[in-house]
C-alpha cells in the first residue's frame, strides 16, 4: 500500500465507519480507533450513561478532547472511525482537516434507519420517531461531512467488505494523483 497519512473516517451512524475501519486498517497495517470507544474508555462510562449523566454538550466535549488527542499523539499510523456528531462542532471540523486524509461513508436515511434498528447504544435514536430523527440528523450534517472530506464513498447496498476496498482504491487513487502535483 501507498505510504498513506492518518485514515479519518466520518458519516452518519450505520454508514459502517467501524467495521469498515477495521478492515482498512487490517489492510493497510495501520491501528485502528473507534473515537466513541476511546471516549468510553477516558470516562470509564459508556455513551449512553454519559449522555443521560451530562447531555450531548458534555459528551461533545469529551469528543473534542478524544479527537484532538488521538491526531496530536498519533505518528500517521491510524485508522480512525469517528461517531456521527463529530462535524457538529467547529473546532472539530478545524481538527479533522488538519491532519489526515477524511473519508466520508454516506449512507441514505433508508439504509441508516435499517442498520440502527437494533440498536439500543445510539441515544439520539432513543426517540419516538427514529426515521425523522435520522432525517432531520442528515440535513444538517450532510453538508459539514462533504465540507471536511477528502472523499466520499458510497456505502448503501454494498458489503462491508466491498466498500473497504472501495475506499482503498479511492485513496489509492487519491495520494497517487497528489504525488503526481507535487
Amino acid at each position: 500500500m501507498i505510504n498513506a497519512p492518518n485514515i479519518i473516517l466520518v458519516g452518519p451512524m450505520g454508514a459502517g465507519k467501524t467495521t469498515i475501519g477495521r478492515l482498512i486498517s487490517q489492510s493497510m497495517g495501520k491501528e485502528f480507533y473507534d473515537l466513541d470507544k476511546v471516549i468510553e474508555d477516558n470516562a470509564g462510562a459508556d455513551i449512553p450513561w454519559i449522555f443521560e449523566r451530562e447531555g450531548e454538550e458534555g459528551f461533545r466535549k469529551r469528543e473534542t478532547q478524544a479527537l484532538s488527542n488521538m491526531i496530536q499523539s498519533d505518528t500517521h499510523n491510524t485508522v480512525l472511525a469517528t461517531g456521527g456528531g463529530i462535524v457538529m462542532r467547529p473546532e472539530n471540523r478545524d481538527i479533522l482537516q488538519q491532519d489526515g486524509l477524511v473519508v466520508y461513508l454516506y449512507a441514505s436515511v433508508a439504509q441508516q434507519l435499517y442498520r440502527t434498528s437494533k440498536s439500543s447504544h445510539r441515544p439520539l435514536l432513543q426517540t419516538g420517531d427514529p426515521k425523522a430523527t435520522l432525517k432531520k440528523l442528515f440535513e444538517v450534517r450532510d453538508p459539514l461531512y462533504r465540507d471536511v472530506a477528502t472523499l466520499v464513498i458510497e456505502t448503501d447496498a454494498r458489503h462491508p467488505k466491498a466498500v473497504a476496498n472501495k475506499v482503498l482504491d479511492a485513496i489509492k487513487r487519491y495520494l497517487t494523483s497528489e504525488d503526481n502535483q507535487s
